[in-house]
């Protein structure tokens, strides 16, 4: 009774402290934003002439099909693009390194299926079309935004796009690629893989991740929410927000739910009660982003996506943890950033319930131990579940000048989950050298079906 009670206490106080991280990072990413916004907001009122000169150069109508492939950002979990949360950026104004980059704002919390559809038709132009199979199994509209001007309209194999994708975002572009092989968009019966040059992953989401489990996934189907969770207070407080509906606050941030009609106006005082206890929305369905970040969920995932042999893939993993007599713990104190320490404590610490089936066959705990805040750094390198794809380990970037598509490049960089977004000052000179690497990459490995072929061409069989 009493080992019952302190199992229950430290449950308890476990949960507090995640709720308190959680809402800490909100704070922080919510004031941050303010901080910047302000400043621009007062700026933009002084100086308007400026500002509207300064829209006119981003406008994607007067893109020239002669310019070079634009580099598309994708922002992860609980993530924004240009034009949310004001002038801050997701990516940490890494975008401004490059003179043709889109930052995309999808669903900060939608599915990766959702966020890819998303994409397409934010890059394509048009009503943004989920698919009337999928939008009827997880009950929600089978329209979403509708883009009257497309950011890169012209966008086919012969103006090709390159991906950079941070955590979940990596996702989202396998998916965006495989769909366009398959050619899964409706009245687009032309796409082909080819339409993506390079896929670069930034901490990325391949394998799942064993945090989603501390944070309330049941790690029996990796679909469901325990009972009390933190991401239990989290859908209650995003199921008030999107009921609510204020359009000042939703044109500052969105969760992205709009499709599924969660809003005051459509569901009254009844619906919310059922989306509060989880009988509708995308919790009664499992069609939002932490199911597809379980193991479960990712594999489930990967079971259908390729690399392809003609795309360029790399990925940087980050970890901040270390061995230390034995066990894996946090490498220091003042290289993680607050918020994260106690999320790399915990998942160092991680094990696997013994009464529950593992997630997969010859699933070890230590191979899990390392992580980043967020990610397990075995999950980030490349996919690996429930088949392993071609890869190759990179030590130092000058390793990367003669390089073959079809195969995941990696590099395991000392850093936390936010090393590359939010803060560039935080991320000091590794922050600038990993982006410089990247565009530098993606500018380099430009190529036009009429005009030039790609070296060293493998073929994946």
């Amino acid at each position: 009774m009493i080992k019952r009670w302190w199992v229950s206490a430290f449950q308890l106080a476990e949960l507090f402290v995640s709720l308190m991280v959680h809402l800490l990072y909100g704070l922080y990413v919510y004031s941050t934003a303010v901080a910047v916004d302000l400043p621009q907001a007062l700026s933009d009122r002084i100086f308007k002439a400026n500002a509207i000169s300064e829209v006119k150069k981003q406008d994607p109508s007067t893109t020239n099909v002669d310019d070079l492939p634009p580099i598309v950002l994708i922002h992860g979990i609980f993530g924004f693009g240009e034009g949310k949360l004001g002038g801050f950026s997701y990516f940490g104004g890494a975008e401004k390194k490059d003179e043709r980059v889109l930052v995309p704002d999808l669903g900060s919390l939608t599915s990766i299926y959702d966020r890819a559809r998303e994409l397409f038709y934010y890059l394509k132009g048009g009503s943004v079309d989920y698919g009337e199979e999928h939008s009827k199994a997880c009950g929600h509209s089978q329209f979403g935004r509708f883009y009257e001007q497309g950011h890169y309209p012209e966008w086919d194999e012969d103006h090709p796009i390159h991906i950079v994708g941070h955590s979940a975002g990596a996702q989202v572009a396998r998916v965006l690629q495989q769909m366009l092989a398959d050619k899964a968009f409706k009245d687009h019966e032309n796409t082909s893989e080819n339409w993506v040059l390079s896929i670069t992953a930034l901490s990325g989401a391949f394998n799942g991740t064993t945090r989603t489990y501390l944070d309330g996934m049941l790690p029996e189907d990796g679909r469901n929410l325990r009972r009390i969770c933190v991401m239990q207070f989290c859908r209650i407080g995003v199921v008030i927000y999107d009921w609510l509906d204020i359009p000042l606050l939703k044109t500052y941030y969105n969760f992205g739910f709009d499709h599924f009609n969660l809003s005051w106006r459509k569901v009254g005082l009844w619906g919310l009660v059922d989306c509060l206890l989880g009988n509708a929305g995308p919790w009664a369905t499992g069609d939002w982003i932490l199911p597809d970040l379980t193991i479960q969920g990712s594999m489930k995932l990967n079971r259908d996506l390729q690399t392809f042999p003609n795309t360029f893939y790399f990925s940087y993993a980050t970890k901040r943890t270390r061995k230390f007599l034995g066990f894996t713990v946090p490498s220091g104190v003042l290289g993680i950033h607050p918020i994260l320490f106690m999320r790399v404590l915990q998942m160092s610490l991680y094990h696997h319930p013994l009464d529950v089936p593992p997630p997969y066959k010859g699933y070890r705990d230590e191979y899990w131990l390392e992580n980043d805040g967020a990610l397990n750094t075995i999950s980030m390198t490349h996919p690996r579940l429930p088949v392993e794809h071609p890869s190759c380990p990179v030590t130092n970037d000058s390793e990367c000048q003669t390089l073959q598509p079809g195969i995941w490049y990696y590099k395991i960089v000392e850093g936390d989950h936010l090393l590359f977004i939010l803060s560039r000052e935080r991320g000091g000179v590794q922050f600038d050298v990993v982006y410089d690497g990247i565009f530098k990459r993606c500018r380099k490995h430009v190529f036009k079906k009429t005009t030039q072929t790609i070296p060293n061409q493998v073929t994946m069989n």
